[in-house]
């Protein structure tokens, strides 16, 4: 049995509550987290651990908190007020920890499925968009990756063409995954709005509504947007069900061309604000 799980961020309790609801068995299932591991809420630490222990049976993609644990690690970045991350950064296997998180992936395709956790750049097929994650992957897994978080945030370029290389292409492509929402008609990102995709100013789409998108009929399955809520169309899947923010913790059955939901309640860790 192959699933889905949306961001956890840190809620432990309701990964526990999820696994046992679905009678997880690492011997027999497979599990695909979407990113946004940790930070929010309570038990980052603990979720590291647990995904660690699962071992080969579960494929967990990097997300924005993710790469925050990261830069903070590497004192690259300083930590936010809401953060939940000094467990982490604290603990006697850190460095252990710093390193399995750094060698995840950034997109995924199984099971007939792209996966990401925020999305996919209009112009990019689903082959470029493995090739560019995996390029990221190569420098946040290599002996340099310090170097490469010193170049890995801001908004520009905020549109991909055809060329863009070194910095400027990896940090496209880490914005892309990891943190999109909208874009205008040229594929132009957009990170000033934040709401649900039926609040876009005029002239904004969300990624998955973009003209021309090359991924059109290409099944994506993404998290990152609580805003948004659970998207569930033939060719989309939107998980990110706001647990943090005592939503739902989602998962998704997808073997066998299935498309099971199952859901456990959230307390509230933080709130929006």
């Amino acid at each position: 049995m192959i699933y889905l799980v949306g961001d956890l961020q840190g809620c432990c309790d309701a990964l526990d509550h999820l696994l046992a609801k679905i009678g997880f068995s690492p011997s027999r299932d497979r599990l695909y987290a979407l990113g946004d591991l940790v930070n929010r809420g309570p038990r980052s630490l603990d979720v590291l651990r647990r995904l660690i222990a699962l071992g080969d049976s579960a494929t967990c993609l990097l997300g924005n908190h993710d790469l925050h644990l990261l830069a903070v690690a590497r004192g690259v970045r300083r930590p936010h007020r809401s953060d939940t991350l000094t467990p982490i950064l604290e603990s006697a296997d850190r460095d252990a920890l710093i390193d399995w998180v750094r060698s995840r992936p950034l997109a995924v395709h199984a099971e007939g499925w792209l996966m990401v956790h925020a999305g996919v750049a209009p112009q990019w097929d689903r082959a470029l968009t493995l090739q560019l994650a995996a390029e990221v992957e190569a420098e946040l897994g290599g002996p340099r990756w310090g170097d490469f978080l010193q170049v890995m945030y801001g908004n520009e370029p905020s549109r991909w063409k055809t060329g863009l290389d070194g910095a400027d292409r990896w940090r496209f492509a880490i914005n892309v995954l990891t943190r999109v929402r909208f874009v205008d008609a040229r594929g132009t990102l957009d990170f000033k709005v934040k709401e649900a995709a039926d609040k876009a100013p005029d002239g904004l789409y969300p990624w998955f509504e973009a003209p021309d998108r090359q991924t059109q009929g290409q099944p994506i399955a993404f998290g990152h947007w609580s805003t948004l809520g659970l998207l569930n169309r033939p060719d989309l899947l939107a998980i990110d069900t706001g647990c943090v923010w005592g939503g739902a913790l989602t998962a998704v059955r997808i073997d066998g061309g299935r498309r099971e939901m199952i859901q456990v309640d959230c307390e509230t860790a933080q709130r929006p604000g």
